[in-house]
């Protein structure tokens, strides 16, 4: 296989290929050669992808594809595909194209009339689902919330219904604000946050979005990978209910008004308000 020299079977090839979401022994022998035979590898961040480069011995020129890369840039790399060279793209982890900006220079490349080949390998999604104790499938896959505003909003209120599991992407400072909006618009379901998947630091916290709440209340670092319970999985309406009392306790513990931790529960449990009002009433006394 040769990118420099191609035959015919891979003249002008357009490589996706996967690496490594943390651990670079992750990356395939497949791949490896992949990325030897090109004439360039187009990665998300140059910097980083000489680094996994370099680490296995490998000497290719490197191109840049980011979210803010020009028509002009993408054309050119195309161009170099017309031009009977072939190409392998990269992101910084795990499989191009899913939630990275690669999708757009694949679109273009066959757009071109280019083969498109896939190198299959890690995946965040697929690495965090393995594990999460959730069922596998169906899932649906939803990328990164929006970071705010209406469609933030809008997010959570269009797929909160979704008859299957459901994955996220976030990052580690706004974790702790897309459980709790997670907890206000689809309820206290079971959840898995799993954080620096095939790092040193390696985690995978398991239970309720109330529990997630207050277990990743501090800051965090590592990019996250959300598995939440879809609506159908819940349990009877009883069962799905038993958690708002804790939840309510953990929004009065946080300086939540009764008012304000009222309003929360009830629309995230659908219990009746004034079940909920009497509760805070019994806990706020307590705590006095």
């Amino acid at each position: 296989m040769s990118g420099e020299h191609p035959t015919e079977e891979g003249a002008g090839t357009l490589y996706v290929v996967a690496t490594p979401i943390g651990n670079l022994a992750d990356i395939t022998l497949r791949a490896l050669e992949v990325l030897r035979s090109v004439a360039f590898v187009v990665a998300e961040d140059t910097r980083h992808t000489r680094k996994l480069l370099s680490a296995y011995q490998i000497r290719v020129p490197v191109l840049s594809c980011h979210a803010h890369t020009a028509p002009e840039g993408l054309e050119k790399i195309v161009g170099i595909l017309k031009g009977g060279c072939s190409v392998a793209v990269v992101t910084d982890a795990g499989t191009p194209g899913i939630s990275d900006p690669g999708t757009a220079l694949i679109h273009l490349a066959l757009e071109n009339g280019r083969p498109v080949v896939p190198v299959p390998g890690p995946s965040a999604v697929i690495t965090a689902l393995s594990v999460s104790g959730l069922p596998p499938q169906p899932f649906a896959f939803l990328g990164f919330p929006p970071p705010k505003g209406g469609r933030r909003t809008k997010f959570f209120e269009e797929y909160g219904a979704l008859a299957m599991t459901l994955v996220l992407y976030e990052s580690p400072r706004r974790l702790g604000r897309t459980l709790q909006d997670i907890l206000h618009h689809w309820g206290n379901r079971r959840v898995a946050v799993a954080r620096e998947l095939t790092k040193v630091h390696e985690e995978v916290f398991r239970g309720m979005v109330s529990q997630a709440v207050e277990a990743f209340r501090e800051p965090t670092r590592g990019e996250v990978t959300l598995v939440v319970e879809g609506a159908s999985a819940l349990s009877t309406p009883k069962a799905e209910a038993e958690g708002w009392k804790e939840a309510l306790a953990a929004c009065l513990a946080r300086g939540e008004t009764v008012k304000e931790a009222v309003e929360k529960i009830h629309r995230a449990f659908k219990v009746r308000r004034r079940e909920v009002y009497r509760t805070a009433l019994e806990l706020d006394r307590d705590r006095d």
